[in-house]
């Protein structure tokens, strides 16, 4: 029977064939914008479908604009080369914001991770109020949109925050150095924007868990602990390749692990002896004697460069500090057992000078079964960690529906 007298299918059938078409182009796309170029064969083969399928799916996103197929660099024989497909940055981009304790950091991120433009600004400690933040925040991403090709769309928003954001909204519930509790950033940074786009938000441990584990230091790793460091100290866990989030979105708060219950530190979360309160920046700077020195990176990193360069009491700082931080990784390897526990932020320049007594309280600490394997690893991605989970935040729905969101056709078309 000719096939244009077979019944075309209609309602719930029509409805299935609908999301699973949409379904795999988000898988497509997922694959490429996270792992760069892959070829068609691989591709299939992640998804588990045919080559007629793969070649359908990347001509679809092909003709909106959002990857390419080029020749593979390598092919390894003779022949002609091989094709792989790749993101493209230029047609589909989101603002990435992340707002630290000192900074404020602003990008236009293509698809597939690139950054295409980025500002910052430092933040005034403790003295901000919601409208200042989102305000800088707003002109930022007024100049990165001016400055975006007019072919190009903005589809998604992220926002990585120094705080405990609630899942389900993205509510600032609490965020302890600045005393900040129950804030809608994400809306009223939406409403300033204009763009008719909902602001993700989401805690900048967790990104930079998720981050890390997708772009750098834990690619590969099915279980990994991400340890963040600002003026205090946060956390995220992956635990079989997905986030822990907790009931509320709450979970992973690393920093307040009571490390030291007799004599420690007084913490900003009311207890006492928290890792954050033993190992963050003002721990450090105290030990060292540097209080009334430079904050933030500058500070720390001369605590490091201090103590490489043989100044006792910088040396004697880190080996403290040092000595806490390896307790808390101690506890953390022997509950969740990780391939990989990641140092940012700050923590990555404290792990780099205090590495060898991190280390030895693993050795003596740790569960042998459970240390054995385990990679203790400084952020890949640097610094921008927590800008790349909020850029991630962004793109969620571009990548659950790529023709959908863009506008760039209909999935209902034969």
């Amino acid at each position: 029977m000719s096939s244009s007298l077979l019944p075309r299918a209609t309602g719930p059938a029509r409805q299935v064939s609908q999301s699973t078409r949409r379904r795999n182009l988000g898988a497509v796309l997922r694959e490429v914008h996270r792992d760069g170029a892959v070829s068609r064969t691989e591709l299939a083969e992640r998804m588990g479908v045919n080559r007629s399928t793969i070649l359908t799916l990347i001509a679809k996103l092909a003709a909106a604009g959002l990857v390419r197929e080029e020749p593979s660099a390598a092919t390894g024989r003779a022949g002609r080369p091989s094709l792989v497909v790749r993101a493209e940055s230029g047609r589909a981009y989101v603002l990435a914001f992340d707002v630290a304790v000192d900074r404020i950091v602003a990008a236009r991120v293509g698809l597939g991770g690139a950054v295409l433009e980025r500002g910052e600004a430092p933040r005034r400690r403790g003295h901000d109020d919601l409208e200042e933040v989102v305000g800088v925040l707003a002109g930022f991403g007024r100049a990165l949109l001016a400055a975006a090709p007019p072919e190009a769309e903005c589809t998604g928003v992220g926002l990585s925050y120094c705080g405990m954001i609630r899942a389900v909204d993205g509510k600032v519930r609490l965020a302890p150095t600045m005393g900040w509790t129950d804030l809608d950033v994400g809306p009223e940074l939406g409403r300033r924007l204009g763009l008719g786009l909902p602001v993700a938000v989401g805690n900048e441990a967790h990104l930079g868990a998720l981050a890390e584990h997708a772009r750098g230091a834990g690619v590969g790793s099915r279980n990994l602990v991400y340890l963040h460091g600002d003026v205090g100290v946060g956390g995220g866990i992956i635990v079989g390749g997905r986030l822990l989030d907790g009931d509320e979105g709450y979970a992973a708060e690393l920093g307040h692990m009571i490390v030291n219950p007799y004599d420690g530190r007084p913490c900003n979360c009311g207890s006492r002896g928290c890792l954050e309160a033993e190992v963050g920046e003002p721990a450090l700077l105290e030990a060292a004697g540097r209080a009334g020195g430079p904050l933030g990176r500058d500070g720390v990193r001369a605590v490091v460069r201090a103590a490489e360069e043989g100044d006792a009491a910088a040396r004697a700082a880190l080996d403290a500090v040092g000595g806490w931080l390896g307790i808390g990784v101690v506890n953390l390897i022997n509950l969740f057992n990780p391939g990989v526990v990641v140092f940012g932020g700050m923590l990555s320049e404290i792990y780099r000078g205090s590495a060898s007594r991190v280390r030895a309280r693993v050795t003596t600490g740790g569960l042998p079964v459970s240390r054995e394997r385990v990679a203790l690893r400084t952020a890949a991605l640097g610094y921008d960690a927590t800008l790349a989970g909020a850029a991630e935040l962004g793109f969620a729905a571009l990548l659950a529906d790529p023709l959908g969101v863009l506008g760039a056709g209909s999935l209902d078309r034969p």
